[in-house]
């Protein structure tokens, strides 16, 4: 199937509204019709800005949009990213941006500062305009987050890149679900409330923590585990190690994301995944 095709497509939509959650991460609602529509979990989309200067991002709308896409000047066409749907509501599509010491991507930012969507997130304002390809139907390709059946609990672990996913998994949940989990963060404040109706430990970690407290973590050593790790690639590339060659975790069982990695930017990162080494997941 063609990128773009459904179960994907292009909406043009715009910004609703903006709140500064926590110091280090940005909320920005924007306006979308029903066939908008998010698998929950862990949802990515592809999100399209526009260049200073620019009202509406450029962005093919062909089913060749990606080969066209590539073609245009970088100064020109959409600056492109992956985001996460943090929440979907009535009309409404929820992302969080995290704004300083983020990654790329799936939730993320602009690793290590304040790259593009950054910026763009902090000064959006109602009526912004943007183009996204997002799902059309919840049983997508963009939803990482599948338990395997007789899963008995879950690890959830992750950086503030990958906040909004964790909180996306959270409420999805079942009630009763058990569920550990750890999120680092830049700083104290950037710690949220995160609603669900699993039975979940939050742990929350200060930045360079995650690996060392799940390597020390008392983790159940009865039931089968799946684990869901994101975040910057070299961390979760060990903290997988860990649990599949130190835990003994069925490889199945263990789904991790590279979401940035520490001494490259957004641009290096897509330059790479436009060349086929996808920075995606943090084996490569």
């Amino acid at each position: 199937m063609a990128a773009g095709a459904a179960p994907f497509r292009f909406f043009d939509l715009s910004v609703v509204r903006t709140e500064r959650l926590t110091p280090n991460m940005m909320r920005v609602v924007l306006g979308a019709d029903d066939d908008f529509v998010s698998g929950g979990r862990d949802q990515r989309f592809k999100l399209f800005l526009p260049h200073p200067g620019q009202d509406v991002p450029v962005v093919p709308r062909s089913e060749d949009w990606f080969a066209e896409w590539r073609a245009l000047d970088p100064g020109v066409r959409g600056v492109m990213r992956t985001y996460t749907v943090r929440s979907r509501h009535e009309g409404e599509v929820v992302v969080d941006f995290a704004l300083h010491g983020g990654g790329r991507g799936d939730g993320g930012g602009d690793g290590g500062g304040d790259g593009p969507a950054s910026r763009w997130a902090v000064t959006a304002r109602p009526g912004d305009r943007l183009v996204v390809l997002g799902p059309t139907v919840p049983d997508n390709g963009g939803v990482e987050f599948e338990p395997p059946a007789g899963t008995d609990w879950f690890l959830l672990a992750g950086d503030a890149t990958a906040l909004p996913a964790i909180g996306g998994i959270l409420d999805w949940l079942p009630a009763g679900a058990r569920a550990k989990v750890w999120i680092e963060v830049p700083h104290p404040d950037d710690r949220q409330d995160l609603p669900t109706m699993a039975d979940a430990e939050i742990v929350w970690l200060p930045a360079g923590g995650l690996l060392d407290a799940i390597r020390n973590a008392d983790l159940p050593e009865e039931g089968i585990p799946y684990a869901w790790i994101a975040g910057e690639a070299g961390t979760i590339r060990a903290l997988r190690r860990h649990l599949v060659n130190e835990r003994g975790y069925d490889r199945k069982h263990v789904e991790f994301m590279g979401y940035w990695r520490r001494g490259s930017d957004e641009e290096q990162l897509l330059a790479e995944a436009l060349t086929g080494q996808d920075p995606h997941t943090a084996e490569d």
